[in-house]
Protein backbone atom coordinates (compact mmCIF):
# COMPACT_ATOMS: atom_id res chain seq x y z
CA UNK A 1 0.00 0.00 0.00
CA UNK A 2 1.36 3.29 -0.73
CA UNK A 3 1.53 5.79 2.24
CA UNK A 4 -1.77 7.61 1.54
CA UNK A 5 -2.17 10.90 3.04
CA UNK A 6 -5.65 11.28 3.18
CA UNK A 7 -9.05 9.99 1.92
CA UNK A 8 -11.91 12.67 0.33
CA UNK A 9 -15.39 10.96 1.32
CA UNK A 10 -18.88 12.53 -0.91
CA UNK A 11 -21.44 12.84 1.32
CA UNK A 12 -25.10 12.41 0.05
CA UNK A 13 -25.10 9.04 -1.60
CA UNK A 14 -22.00 7.67 -0.42
CA UNK A 15 -21.58 8.06 3.27
CA UNK A 16 -25.68 7.80 3.33
CA UNK A 17 -29.00 9.33 2.05
CA UNK A 18 -30.19 8.86 -1.28
CA UNK A 19 -27.94 11.66 -3.50
CA UNK A 20 -30.64 14.14 -3.08
CA UNK A 21 -30.35 17.10 -0.33
CA UNK A 22 -31.00 16.13 3.13
CA UNK A 23 -30.46 18.65 5.68
CA UNK A 24 -27.97 17.62 8.24
CA UNK A 25 -30.73 17.13 10.96
CA UNK A 26 -32.56 14.67 9.25
CA UNK A 27 -29.49 12.69 7.27
CA UNK A 28 -28.81 8.79 8.02
CA UNK A 29 -25.29 7.23 7.38
CA UNK A 30 -25.76 3.87 5.71
CA UNK A 31 -25.38 0.96 8.82
CA UNK A 32 -21.44 0.18 7.25
CA UNK A 33 -20.93 3.75 6.86
CA UNK A 34 -19.29 4.42 10.73
CA UNK A 35 -17.09 1.12 10.17
CA UNK A 36 -16.07 2.41 7.48
CA UNK A 37 -14.78 5.64 8.80
CA UNK A 38 -13.76 3.80 11.71
CA UNK A 39 -11.34 1.71 9.64
CA UNK A 40 -9.88 4.39 8.23
CA UNK A 41 -9.23 6.31 11.63
CA UNK A 42 -7.54 2.82 12.68
CA UNK A 43 -5.30 2.83 9.99
CA UNK A 44 -4.42 6.58 10.97
CA UNK A 45 -5.30 8.02 7.50
CA UNK A 46 -6.98 11.38 7.43
CA UNK A 47 -10.59 11.52 6.62
CA UNK A 48 -12.31 14.56 4.86
CA UNK A 49 -15.44 15.47 3.70
CA UNK A 50 -15.48 17.01 0.42
CA UNK A 51 -19.17 18.02 -0.67
CA UNK A 52 -21.22 20.05 -2.60
CA UNK A 53 -24.22 21.22 -1.31
CA UNK A 54 -26.07 24.71 -3.15
CA UNK A 55 -28.67 24.50 -0.81
CA UNK A 56 -26.07 26.27 1.66
CA UNK A 57 -26.58 29.43 -1.50
CA UNK A 58 -30.46 29.26 -0.86
CA UNK A 59 -30.43 29.57 2.83
CA UNK A 60 -31.82 26.12 2.97
CA UNK A 61 -28.88 25.28 5.98
CA UNK A 62 -25.69 26.37 6.61
CA UNK A 63 -22.12 25.39 6.47
CA UNK A 64 -22.19 24.83 10.25
CA UNK A 65 -25.11 22.32 9.66
CA UNK A 66 -23.02 20.42 7.34
CA UNK A 67 -19.64 21.02 9.15
CA UNK A 68 -20.69 20.36 12.61
CA UNK A 69 -22.55 16.96 11.17
CA UNK A 70 -19.30 15.48 10.07
CA UNK A 71 -17.27 16.39 13.14
CA UNK A 72 -19.88 13.88 14.91
CA UNK A 73 -18.95 11.18 12.03
CA UNK A 74 -15.21 11.70 13.16
CA UNK A 75 -13.79 13.45 10.02
CA UNK A 76 -10.85 15.04 10.18
CA UNK A 77 -11.77 18.06 8.04
CA UNK A 78 -14.34 18.86 5.90
CA UNK A 79 -14.72 21.02 2.49
CA UNK A 80 -17.69 22.19 1.39
CA UNK A 81 -18.85 24.25 -1.66
CA UNK A 82 -21.99 25.98 -0.58
CA UNK A 83 -22.43 27.63 -4.12
CA UNK A 84 -24.72 27.15 -6.57
CA UNK A 85 -23.24 25.04 -9.69
CA UNK A 86 -24.79 28.47 -11.80
CA UNK A 87 -21.60 30.72 -9.24
CA UNK A 88 -19.01 28.94 -11.94
CA UNK A 89 -16.66 29.23 -8.29
CA UNK A 90 -13.58 27.31 -8.06
CA UNK A 91 -14.83 24.78 -5.54
CA UNK A 92 -17.91 23.26 -7.39
CA UNK A 93 -16.82 19.83 -8.09
CA UNK A 94 -15.98 18.65 -10.69
CA UNK A 95 -13.85 21.63 -10.46
CA UNK A 96 -10.60 20.74 -8.12
CA UNK A 97 -11.04 23.64 -5.64
CA UNK A 98 -12.29 21.99 -2.73
CA UNK A 99 -9.35 19.70 -2.78
CA UNK A 100 -6.61 21.87 -3.86
CA UNK A 101 -7.75 23.84 -0.68
CA UNK A 102 -7.37 21.09 1.61
CA UNK A 103 -3.67 20.27 0.01
CA UNK A 104 -3.12 24.20 0.95
CA UNK A 105 -4.30 23.66 4.67
CA UNK A 106 -2.58 20.61 5.41
CA UNK A 107 0.65 20.68 2.89
CA UNK A 108 -1.13 17.05 0.82
CA UNK A 109 0.48 15.49 -2.43
CA UNK A 110 -2.74 14.70 -3.85
CA UNK A 111 -1.86 11.80 -5.91
CA UNK A 112 -1.19 10.30 -2.53
CA UNK A 113 -4.64 10.72 -1.84
CA UNK A 114 -8.01 8.94 -2.85
CA UNK A 115 -11.55 9.97 -3.19
CA UNK A 116 -14.41 8.06 -2.76
CA UNK A 117 -18.04 9.15 -4.45
CA UNK A 118 -21.35 8.45 -5.77
CA UNK A 119 -21.10 10.47 -8.99
CA UNK A 120 -18.46 10.36 -11.76
CA UNK A 121 -19.42 13.97 -13.32
CA UNK A 122 -18.07 15.41 -10.25
CA UNK A 123 -16.63 13.01 -7.94
CA UNK A 124 -14.48 11.21 -10.12
CA UNK A 125 -14.00 14.61 -12.44
CA UNK A 126 -12.02 16.34 -9.44
CA UNK A 127 -9.89 13.12 -8.41
CA UNK A 128 -8.81 12.99 -11.60
CA UNK A 129 -7.79 16.71 -12.04
CA UNK A 130 -5.44 16.26 -9.53
CA UNK A 131 -4.45 12.51 -9.65
CA UNK A 132 -5.60 11.30 -6.55
CA UNK A 133 -6.96 7.75 -6.35
CA UNK A 134 -11.10 7.22 -8.13
CA UNK A 135 -13.14 5.00 -6.32
CA UNK A 136 -16.43 5.15 -7.10
CA UNK A 137 -19.38 3.73 -5.08
CA UNK A 138 -22.78 2.16 -6.16
CA UNK A 139 -25.20 3.80 -3.63
CA UNK A 140 -26.58 7.22 -4.22
CA UNK A 141 -26.72 8.21 -7.73
CA UNK A 142 -23.67 5.35 -8.43
CA UNK A 143 -25.09 3.03 -10.39
CA UNK A 144 -26.73 5.58 -12.73
CA UNK A 145 -23.78 7.48 -13.05
CA UNK A 146 -21.52 4.34 -14.07
CA UNK A 147 -24.43 3.68 -16.68
CA UNK A 148 -26.98 6.02 -17.97
CA UNK A 149 -24.77 9.06 -17.15
CA UNK A 150 -21.27 7.64 -17.98
CA UNK A 151 -21.13 9.58 -21.33
CA UNK A 152 -20.78 12.93 -19.00
CA UNK A 153 -17.28 11.69 -17.89
CA UNK A 154 -16.66 8.90 -20.33
CA UNK A 155 -12.84 10.19 -20.46
CA UNK A 156 -12.34 8.97 -17.10
CA UNK A 157 -12.20 5.47 -15.68
CA UNK A 158 -12.50 4.58 -12.01
CA UNK A 159 -9.70 2.46 -9.68
CA UNK A 160 -12.11 0.83 -8.61
CA UNK A 161 -15.95 0.16 -8.30
CA UNK A 162 -17.10 -0.28 -5.14
CA UNK A 163 -20.38 -1.65 -3.98
CA UNK A 164 -20.52 1.01 -1.32
CA UNK A 165 -18.46 2.67 1.38
CA UNK A 166 -16.86 0.07 3.44
CA UNK A 167 -16.03 -1.94 0.34
CA UNK A 168 -14.47 0.95 -0.74
CA UNK A 169 -12.82 1.46 1.96
CA UNK A 170 -11.43 -1.68 2.22
CA UNK A 171 -10.61 -2.02 -1.64
CA UNK A 172 -7.97 1.25 -0.63
CA UNK A 173 -6.32 -0.16 2.58
CA UNK A 174 -5.30 -3.61 0.29
CA UNK A 175 -4.39 -2.02 -2.69
CA UNK A 176 -3.81 1.77 -2.81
Amino acid sequence: MMNLQAIFIDRDGTIGGTGHFIHPKDFTPYPFSKSALQLLKDHNIKIFACTNQHRISRGEATIDDFYNEFMTYGFDDAFICPHSPDDNCNCHKPKPGLLLEASDKYNLDLSKTAFIGDVGSTDMLAAHAVSAIKVLVLTGWGHNSLHQYREKWRNTEPDYIAVNLLDAVKWILKYA
